[in-house]
């Protein structure tokens, strides 16, 4: 069963297609053609036996017919299997396209990587070789300004650099990537400060949360006043927020004391919230201690 953080990398390029032939040109060099529109096309690769030949995405870049395709495996473990199925997803789509394929694997391991990026010997003189983007190809977003011209790219520079040995440098980029969610839809920056709050590790965490704003000069108003209020506060907004929209799609209208119960509760109660509201057979069921 895929984890969430593969599933919160996929939801990045899901979001923002154009970014896997962006990084496949920036960081890895690669050569692809221009193209005027990049989409999420279909990941089943193959009709006879599509449990298994289902990659975790596909990317068409078009000008007035797809150009090229970009099959996305997010892999966060050496998986053998894989060494026969790759190939197989690039034939299929190539046929399907008639285009150019590339299959472009994202991992947050470089052991992994390194495994990835092994020449898969096809038979005869054929061989086959991925694309593989790991942390180290990962630009490093500091600068708000590019970060808020990119979130998905500042949010996945997070995800790859988070955990570095280097604290101060992994909460820069944390904090750039913040920024950059300020203008986006809340439905979106509260999935995405998800991924930023797994992202770090626990001294990056620690460092973020302890942070005083007034020590950290922000380039924008929005964000010194944002992040007066505290990261956390932010964070448990965000969630209530998304909470709330599911617990109206799931049991109605709410009434005014269990809304006010959301949003005053700590981000602590509002996760065990958001699990509750999976198997809750009532309102009350959900909110349990938050009433």
């Amino acid at each position: 069963m895929p984890s969430r953080l593969h599933e919160d990398l996929l939801r990045l390029f899901q979001n923002r297609p154009a970014l896997a032939a962006e990084l496949a040109r920036e960081a890895l060099h690669a050569n692809l053609p221009p193209f005027s529109e990049a989409r999420v096309d279909s990941s089943n690769l193959n009709d006879i036996r599509p449990a298994e030949y289902r990659a975790d995405l596909v990317v068409l870049l078009l000008t007035d017919r797809p150009i090229h395709g970009i099959v996305i495996e997010v892999q966060l473990a050496r998986d053998e299997e894989k060494e026969y199925v790759w190939p197989a997803y690039v034939c299929n789509l190539r046929n399907r396209i008639r285009s150019p394929v590339c299959l472009l694997v994202i991992t947050v391991d470089e052991n992994v990587a390194r495994w990835a990026r092994r020449p898969i010997e096809i038979g005869g003189d054929s061989q086959f070789k991925a694309w593989v983007l790991s942390p180290s190809g990962v630009p490093e977003i500091v600068d708000e300004q590019t970060a808020k011209q990119d979130p998905e790219l500042a949010v996945l520079s997070a995800v790859a650099h988070g955990r570095d040995a280097d604290t101060e440098k992994a909460v820069q980029i944390a904090l750039a990537a913040e920024v950059a969610l300020l203008n986006l839809d809340a439905e979106r920056s509260t999935l995405y400060r998800d991924i930023l709050s797994e992202a770090l590790s626990e001294a990056a965490r620690r460092a973020l949360q302890s942070m005083n704003p007034a020590k950290y000069e922000y380039r924008s108003e929005f964000a010194k006043r944002y992040y007066g209020q505290g990261l956390e506060k932010g964070l448990a907004e965000g969630r209530a927020e998304v909470i709330l929209k599911l617990l109206t799609l799931r049991f109605g209208e709410l009434p005014e004391g269990a809304r006010a119960a959301v949003k005053a509760a700590p981000v602590e109660e509002l996760d065990r919230m958001s699990e509750r509201l999976l198997t809750a057979g009532s309102l009350e069921e959900a909110l349990v201690k938050a009433i």
